[in-house]
């Protein structure tokens, strides 16, 4: 099978530098550490950037979508290494704006390139092994310690340990075993995307409530109402979506400037529901016409914002829920 290994950077490729570990080892030097794995797939080697995780821009992401795109016409499968800082991000982003016709696997390591233990080469192996199985046939995923996950629903859950991520209440999609993958439910996309949506670049700040927050940074992330600096905004409510009654006034302002604002939860674990009244409760927030973010969390409510708004230009409610971004079953 053909294989296209898209590589940004991250960890997996990391080695001491100046001031730090920094991505430094390009995509054939990552296939060199698994052995045989070319016996497995003809791969293909493309390097769309050389990153950290946590500095993937907008831009960044463009430049992956379009590489992507590109290799899905020439392969049976793509792997995309990648920094687990926002690896769940970008597959959420790549799954939501392409509809490609074959599985890609994001994948990446937790200790760098040069140390004792990296988990690069298993997590690459498991990359290539999910995008070549065939009961794996499209969809995006993100392939990490023996572990599949759909990009929808997986989340970085730990700063170090190499079992990080995982999907909160739904688990993974499969895991591999000695007698190899074990699905536990039918691979494919659970994001229902976009493919039409062009560029996706979007100020969106994440903000988050909690014991005595008030509205004043909130409003000076904005700017100006009449003229805001800010596409939209994305607060992280505590429990099942509710602010301070001083947070909830500064949204009141921006919801009557129509900046949309979408309100998700601090929790790990669990939807959004506006059940509770006054200053602040998530029925008051509702009146206000904000958007719920669901069982997503607030990183990845601001991914799917910022794609509505590509998509939905002056509609973004109606993108946001309907126009290609609805998830089923959810």
């Amino acid at each position: 099978m053909e294989v296209t290994l898209l590589s940004t950077g991250g960890t997996i490729a990391s080695t001491d530098g100046d001031g730090g570990k920094t991505p430094s080892k390009a995509g054939e030097a990552l296939i060199e550490t698994v052995p045989g794995l070319g016996e497995r797939a003809s791969i293909t080697v493309e390097r769309v950037a050389s990153v950290s995780g946590f500095d993937v821009t907008w831009e960044r992401a463009a430049a992956l979508r379009n590489a992507a795109e590109r290799a899905a016409e020439q392969s049976d499968g793509i792997v995309v290494t990648h920094g687990t800082d926002t690896m769940a991000e970008s597959a959420y982003l790549l799954d939501l704006t392409t509809d490609l016709p074959v599985p890609v696997a994001f994948t990446g390591a937790q200790r760098p390139f040069d140390e004792v233990g990296t988990d690069g080469p298993p997590n690459l192996l498991g990359a290539v092994r999910t995008v070549t199985h065939d009961r794996v046939g499209s969809g995006t995923y993100l392939v990490f310690d023996d572990e599949v996950h759909a990009a929808r629903d997986v989340v970085k859950s730990h700063t170090s340990a190499l079992s990080t991520f995982r999907s909160p209440e739904r688990g993974p999609v499969g895991e591999f075993t000695p007698a190899g993958l074990r699905l536990f439910r039918e691979p494919r996309s659970d994001a229902d995307g976009a493919p039409e949506v062009g560029e996706v670049d979007a100020a969106i700040p994440i903000l988050t409530s909690g014991l005595g927050v008030g509205g004043d940074a909130l409003r000076r992330a904005v700017g100006d109402p009449a003229d805001p600096a800010v596409d939209g905004v994305v607060v992280a409510g505590t429990g099942l979506g509710n602010t301070t009654g001083a947070l909830c006034d500064a949204i009141e302002e921006l919801r009557a400037a129509g900046v949309p604002v979408v309100i998700a939860s601090r929790c790990h674990e669990g939807a959004t529901a506006p059940l509770y009244g006054g200053a602040g409760g998530g029925t008051t927030l509702d009146e206000l016409g904000v958007l719920w973010a669901g069982d997503l969390p607030p990183w990845k409510a601001r991914i799917k914002l910022a794609v509505a708004l590509a998509v939905g230009g002056e509609g973004v409610d109606e993108a946001f829920f309907e126009r290609g971004l609805r998830e089923p079953g959810r």
